[in-house]
């Protein structure tokens, strides 16, 4: 046993029976629930490697502790994977070094960075094997966004890492202060980011678009997951009216005026993600008779739009989650049923409608066609599904953690 011989007088987490199947079948979160008991004086502290053993403790695997979490190992590599791998058996900079040159690998066979793509995901949480650390390429910029204390603790070592990916030349490290805390870690108290710390926004290009991106937008800036279901408006709009709502820095709308559409009107509530959209129609030569961006709420416009009769070919609507725990999904489902119901009563009969849950609750519970058939009843509409998508293929799901799969992208044809 690799772990057994290397473990250094490591503390091990031992599992409940009962318990474990799971987790040798690759699952990489081990909830405090399932743990019996844990053996090594001192106790270990967050951040640290620890074995995860069932309850004869015989070894899994290992992976990184965390006192205070719903999460207290984050499984780095089971015990199959590190006989074959005997380097990086309890090594976590050796394996932040693997698995950050096999993400690279495969984007690259992937076909990202390309000559009119250059905004793609790089490293994608569980499913490139390192839970609690994304990071998104724009060009020669890295956004890391950090959501596990481990990541905070390797910080120095995934900055030089990440620092090393071809064209990248600057890095932008972005902490979820509220997932953290929950971790444990209060950012409040932490040190300033380092002044080389990438700030302002940068160009970049997808499907030949060029978008500029804000370091201090939303996420990390841009939503490179609907790269695909973009690309896919475009094919659909040439001739049309289009409306893109909750629309941010116009992504689908540039996408739809760039396909040909006679006319654009993007909706959001955020003045500085306007700012971005209507700087992007300039960036993209398009023409300002054709597409526009107007600074409402989604819901109101809406009405608006319903009370004047007024009807478009082609809708988006693409909200931000309202769903980010399991205890609001049923408040979650209301919310989503009326603005889709709003949505439909927009879009001319037989036109279509492109909707969007970005809130991983519902698209895990599987109710999000359920809700879209109930906005069609309020609506007093019929709708059929003529696609469904998830996120774009640079942003891989481990079928072990399907908690990982948030995005939902349904087009219907509303009648």
């Amino acid at each position: 046993m690799v772990t057994t011989a290397r473990n250094d007088g490591l503390a091990r987490v031992v599992l409940k029976k009962g318990k474990t199947q799971i987790f040798r079948d690759g699952s990489p979160m081990v909830y405090s629930g399932a743990v019996d008991r844990i053996i090594g004086r001192p106790p270990p502290k967050t951040g640290d490697v620890v074995l995860v053993a069932d309850g004869s403790e015989k070894p899994i695997g290992w992976g990184v502790y965390n006192s205070v979490s719903m999460f207290c190992v984050r499984l780095m590599q089971l015990e199959e994977e590190a006989k074959r791998d005997p380097a990086s058996a309890l090594n976590m900079e050796r394996l932040l070094e693997e698995r950050l040159c096999s993400a690279v690998d495969l984007r690259r066979s992937l076909g990202f960075p390309s000559t009119n793509t250059n905004a793609y995901r790089l490293i994608n949480s569980e499913g490139d094997r390192l839970s609690g650390l994304i990071v998104d390429i724009f060009a020669d910029v890295a956004v890391i966004a950090s959501s596990a204390a481990w990541v905070e603790k390797y910080r120095q070592q995934i900055q030089s890492l990440v620092s090393k990916v071809s064209d990248v030349k600057h890095i932008k490290w972005r902490s979820s202060t509220d997932i953290l805390k929950e971790e444990g870690l209060d950012m409040s108290e932490q040190k300033e980011p380092a002044p080389s710390s990438y700030s302002g926004t940068v160009k970049v290009m997808e499907n030949g678009i060029v978008y500029l991106v804000s370091m201090e937008g939303q996420k990390t800036g841009f939503y490179a997951d609907q790269r695909e279901s973009r690309h896919f408006i475009s094919t659909l709009s040439k001739d049309q009216r289009v409306l893109d709502l909750c629309c941010y820095s116009g992504g689908f709308a540039l996408s739809a005026a760039k396909g040909g559409a006679t006319n654009v009107t993007g909706i959001d509530s955020s003045g500085s993600a306007l700012d971005l959209a209507n700087e992007n129609i300039l960036l993209n030569k398009l023409d300002a008779e054709r597409i526009s961006f107007l600074k409402e709420d989604a819901t109101a416009f809406m009405k608006g739009a319903i009370s004047r009769n007024e009807l478009w070919d082609l809708v988006i609507l693409d909200p931000p989650k309202l769903a980010p725990r399991k205890k609001v999904l049923q408040s979650a489902s209301g919310m989503y049923r009326s603005l889709n119901a709003l949505a439909m009563q927009v879009v001319k009969p037989g036109g279509l409608l492109m909707t969007c849950s970005c809130s991983g609750a519902m698209t895990q519970s599987g109710l999000f066609l359920k809700t879209i058939q109930g906005a069609a009843s309020m609506a007093g509409r019929k709708v059929t599904v003529l696609r469904q998508a998830g996120a774009a293929c640079d942003h891989p799901i481990d079928p072990s953690y399907p908690e990982g799969q948030y995005l939902s992208n349904y087009l219907l044809r509303v009648m």
